[in-house]
């Protein structure tokens, strides 16, 4: 069985356009999603609604949560070492999409379950116990282990950091799989990056986009402080505001 798994989209329709597009050349069985649709992007309400016509199940990142329940991004804010200028601008930004959203949109995504157990793998935003905190990049194996045994399956795939990756353990859990990010790619690679589950052989697929119909599209937008998410689309890395 194929299964494609995409995450982190954040409203960029440019990037998810070229994405759905190359998921139908890979003509996958299943198609699942990691959360983190619509915060921070051009359009938000044309995401969530695509994937609600593609009937694509998913989890709910911390992007939606927060979107959601505006009191989950105070919560970690009080608990971050981040400068308060970064959650002024994430505070305002998500009070834009939430009014572009409307009400109906943001029923549904209040809606989604935080994990989805499948036939052989199963899928978190970041952890099962927070959308929020992803795993220590340097947690030792057994760490890893301890986090993700609860969802007892052999391939644990998440989202989150916007940096893709394999990792291979030994043990129940096999492997640990980040998607990397559809909308805002943080590893120095612009192209938008997605998971696909061949038989178990998991394949992470770059897809050429063009970010600058995306800038324009931001540009144009009602969302604020768009000038930090293009610097960072440019420069396909995390960036203060």
């Amino acid at each position: 069985m194929r299964v494609a798994i995409l995450s982190d989209i954040h409203g960029n329709l440019t990037a998810f356009d070229a994405v759905v597009a190359d998921i139908k050349t890979a003509a996958p069985d299943l198609v699942f999603h990691g959360g983190d649709l619509a915060d921070g992007g051009s359009c938000p309400s044309e995401i969530v609604d695509q994937i609600r016509d593609l009937g694509w199940q998913g989890v709910m990142g911390n992007g939606d949560q927060m979107l959601c329940w505006p009191e989950s991004l105070e919560e970690f804010a009080t608990q971050s070492s981040a400068p308060p200028a970064l959650w002024s601008s994430v505070r305002e930004m998500a009070a834009a999409t939430r009014d572009l959203l409307g009400a109906e949109h943001l029923s549904w995504l209040r809606e989604l379950p935080y994990a989805i157990a499948a036939q052989g793998f199963a899928i978190v935003h970041a952890t099962p116990q927070s959308c929020w905190k992803a795993a220590p990049t340097n947690a030792s194996n057994e760490e890893i282990c301890q986090i993700y045994s609860g969802l007892e399956r052999p391939i644990v795939v998440l989202g989150h950091v916007h940096i893709p990756s394999i990792r291979s353990l030994s043990g129940t859990l096999k492997l640990l799989i980040n998607t990397g990010s559809v909308g805002l790619s943080f590893d120095g690679d612009p192209r938008a990056s997605y998971l696909l589950l061949d038989d178990d052989t998991p394949i992470i697929r770059r897809v050429d986009y063009s970010v600058d119909r995306e800038v324009e599209l931001l540009s144009s937008s009602k969302i604020p402080h768009t000038d930090w998410t293009i610097r960072m689309l440019r420069s396909s890395s995390p960036i203060l505001p």
